[in-house]
C-alpha cells in the first residue's frame, strides 16, 4: 500500500503523521512524503517517509499514483498553507482516485461543522486509526 502523507510551511504536522503511521505500520507500507517545499519534505523524510518530493510538479505526478493521501482538510482548498498550495495541487489532490483521509482543521478561512476541535495530536491519533482501517481491509482483500 502506497500513503502519499501532504504538507507545507514548516512540516510539522506531516512530520508527525508519518511518525504515527511508521508506528502503527511499521514497514508494510510505503510512504511518500509530499511538500509544498523542500522544508516540509525534508521532515517527512526524517519522521520515516520511504521517499519524498516537493512541488506541485512532485504533488500532480504522486497523487494519481498512491492509494491513500493523508494531510488536513486544507489541501483540498487552492491557495492554502499561506499561498504554498498551488491551484494545481489542490486539484490533484482532490481529484485523485485515491481514498483522502483528512484532519478536520479549522483554519485558512475553512469552517468545519459537526467535528470536534481537538489538538493536533489526539486528530492524527485518529488519523491514523482510519488509515489502519482502510489498510487492514486492504490486506484482507488480498487473501
Amino acid at each position: 500500500m502506497r500513503i502519499a502523507v501532504v504538507d507545507g510551511q514548516g512540516g510539522g504536522m506531516g512530520r508527525l503523521i508519518v511518525e504515527k503511521l511508521r508506528q502503527e505500520l511499521g514497514n508494510s507500507c510505503h510512504i511518500i512524503g509530499l511538500g509544498t517545499n523542500a522544508v516540509a519534505s525534508s521532515l517527512m523524510l526524517k519522521a520515516g517517509a520511504n521517499e519524498g518530493a516537493s512541488g506541485e510538479n512532485a504533488i500532480v505526478y504522486c497523487c494519481p499514483r498512491v492509494d491513500i493521501i493523508a494531510g488536513s482538510i486544507s489541501i483540498i482548498a487552492a491557495h492554502a498553507f499561506l499561498g504554498e498550495l498551488t491551484p494545481g495541487m489542490a486539484e490533484a489532490i482532490a481529484s485523485s482516485p485515491a481514498i483522502k483521509v483528512l484532519l478536520p482543521l479549522n483554519r485558512y478561512n475553512l469552517q468545519l461543522c459537526g467535528v470536534n476541535d481537538q489538538p493536533l495530536p489526539l486528530q492524527v491519533n485518529s488519523l491514523v486509526a482510519r488509515v489502519r482501517e482502510i489498510y487492514d481491509g486492504s490486506q484482507a482483500d488480498l487473501k
